[in-house]
C-alpha cells in the first residue's frame, strides 16, 4: 500500500512551528480527500487541515498539544494500492509513477497551506469545507438549509456528521426550517448557567497569599517565543520625527460624513498613515526588504501589516495585500475588513502571512510614541503616536507666529544589519513630510 506524509504546514512566512490543538480523526479511521484530519493553531491563526488524499490514518506522529516545527511529519495517511514495503522518501518529491511497487508521498507545506484557502469557502458569515459543500451539492441542500445547520466543529463548523445526522433528519421529514440564517456567533453564545470563555483566557488561574499566578494562554506563549526570536534575530534601532498633521485631522473631521455616505466605510486614520507608507516606500524600496543569511529580499509587491490588538488582550497582525493598488477608498474598505474579522477571530491563513512592512497604532490607547518590536521576517515596522493639540510656531511671511496645531510622533524600529541611521531616517521623514502636506482639498 501507498503511504502518504502529512507535514506541518507553513502558514506564514515567519511562523516556524504550530500548535496541534485536535486530531479530527483517530489511528485506524477512514478519512476523504479534503476532510478536516487536524486542527492547528498559530500565534496568528488557528486553522483547520484537509486530507491530502483518501485512506486510513495509521499513525500520529505527535499527540494533541505539541508544539511541531513547520516541515516535520505529523502523521501518515495509507492509501489503497498494492501491498510493499515502504521505502524513505525526502522531505517534498512528486508521487511515483503508477509502475512502482512503491510509494512514498509527501505533502508540501505551501500546499497545504494553499489546501487551506479553500476550506474557508463560504456562505455569508460561515465557513464550510470542500468536503460539506461537495455534500450539500449532492443532496441538494440549499444555501438557506446549509446556514441552518448547528455545526458541532471547532468555531460553530459544520463537519460531515453533522451533515449526514441532517440529510438523515430530513428523509425522515424531522429537520427543522431554515427561518433564519444561523450564525457562528449566535451558536456560541454562552449559557448563563456556564462561565464565558474565550480563545484568549488564560489556561489555569491560582492564588498564592497575595499573589495570583496567572498561565499563560496559547496565543500569548507564541507571541511571547516570537517577540524574543525577533529581538536576538536584528538588532534594533528606533527613529523618532514630530509631524503636524492638522491639514490631514481638519480634512478627515470635515469629510467623515461624506466619505461614508458615498462609500459606506468610516475613514479612520490608518488608511491615511497606510496610503503615506506605501508612497514613501516607492521612493525607499530598501525598506521593504527581507534578509536571507547573506542575501537581501528586495519585494515588489507592497503588503501592510497593521497591529491589531484583540479582545483577549493578545495581538494579530493582519495583511492589506497590494496596498499600492489601493486608493483610499479601497485601503480604507480592507483596513475596515481586516480589523473587523481579527477582532471576530475570522481571518483567514493567507490574511496574515506575506506582509513587508508593519504598522502599529499606538496612539489608539493615547500612547505618544512607542519603540515597536520589528514582525520578523521584515526589515522595519512603524508606530503611530497620538495626535494631540499643542502650541507650535509657524513661519509666515509676517514672521513667527504661535498656533495651535495637531501634532504626533512617528517613531520606526529597523533592523541595522541592513538599514542604516541614514536610510531608517530618511524614510520615517518622508512619510511624515507626507502626512504634513496632505492636501486639505483632497476629493472624497
Amino acid at each position: 500500500m501507498a503511504k502518504v506524509e502529512l507535514i506541518m504546514p507553513k502558514m506564514g512566512e515567519s511562523i516556524i512551528e504550530a500548535t496541534i490543538l485536535k486530531w479530527t480523526k483517530k489511528v485506524g479511521e477512514t478519512v476523504n480527500q479534503d476532510e478536516t484530519i487536524l486542527e492547528i493553531a498559530t500565534d496568528k491563526v488557528d486553522s483547520e487541515i484537509p486530507s491530502p488524499v483518501s485512506g486510513v490514518l495509521t499513525e500520529v506522529l505527535f499527540p494533541e498539544e505539541s508544539v511541531v516545527s513547520v516541515g516535520k511529519v505529523i502523521a501518515i495517511i495509507q492509501t489503497d494500492g498494492e501491498s510493499a514495503e515502504v521505502v524513505p522518501s525526502p522531505a517534498v518529491e512528486m508521487p511515483a509513477s503508477p509502475s512502482q511497487s512503491s510509494e512514498t508521498l509527501s505533502l508540501d507545506m505551501d500546499a497545504v497551506s494553499k489546501q487551506i484557502a479553500p476550506m474557508h469557502a463560504h456562505s455569508g458569515d460561515r465557513f464550510y469545507s470542500p468536503l460539506v459543500r461537495n455534500m450539500a451539492k449532492e443532496e441538494n441542500i440549499s444555501a438557506s438549509e446549509l446556514d441552518a445547520i448547528q455545526g458541532s466543529g471547532a468555531n460553530g463548523r459544520v463537519t460531515k456528521q453533522d451533515m449526514l445526522l441532517f440529510i438523515q433528519n430530513r428523509q425522515k421529514g424531522t429537520y427543522p426550517q431554515p427561518q433564519q440564517t444561523i450564525t457562528t456567533a449566535q451558536q456560541h453564545q454562552p449559557d448563563s448557567s456556564e462561565p464565558a470563555a474565550s480563545p484568549g483566557s488564560p489556561a489555569s488561574v491560582q492564588s498564592t497569599g497575595n499573589v495570583e499566578i496567572v498561565e499563560m494562554d496559547r496565543m500569548r506563549r507564541l507571541i511571547a517565543d516570537h517577540m524574543v526570536m525577533s529581538k536576538q534575530t536584528s538588532p534594533h534601532v528606533t527613529s523618532f520625527v514630530e509631524s503636524d498633521v492638522t491639514n490631514m485631522v481638519q480634512w478627515r473631521e470635515k469629510n467623515k460624513k461624506k466619505f461614508l455616505e458615498k462609500y459606506g466605510e468610516n475613514i479612520t486614520f490608518t488608511p491615511l498613515f497606510i496610503h503615506a507608507i506605501v508612497r514613501a516606500i516607492k521612493e525607499f524600496p530598501m525598506i521593504n526588504i527581507s534578509l536571507d543569511g547573506n542575501r537581501i529580499l528586495v519585494k515588489k509587491d507592497i503588503h501592510i501589516g497593521m497591529a491589531a490588538a484583540l479582545p483577549s488582550g493578545n495581538l494579530i497582525v493582519p495583511v492589506v495585500k497590494n496596498a499600492d493598488l489601493l486608493n483610499l477608498a479601497g485601503l480604507a474598505r480592507s483596513v475596515n475588513d481586516l480589523a473587523s474579522r481579527a477582532r471576530q477571530n475570522k481571518l483567514k491563513p493567507e490574511e496574515i502571512k506575506d506582509g513587508t512592512f508593519t504598522l502599529t497604532n499606538v496612539g489608539t490607547f493615547g500612547n505618544l510614541m512607542g519603540t515597536p518590536i520589528i514582525n520578523q521576517p521584515q526589515v522595519a515596522i512603524m508606530a503611530t503616536g497620538a495626535i494631540k493639540k499643542k502650541p507650535a510656531v509657524l513661519e509666515t511671511p509676517y514672521g513667527d507666529v504661535i498656533a495651535i496645531r495637531h501634532l504626533m510622533f512617528l517613531s520606526m524600529s529597523y533592523d541595522h544589519r541592513v538599514v542604516d541611521g541614514s536610510l531608517g531616517g530618511a524614510f520615517l521623514k518622508r512619510v511624515s513630510d507626507l502626512l504634513e502636506s496632505f492636501d486639505p482639498n483632497t476629493e472624497v
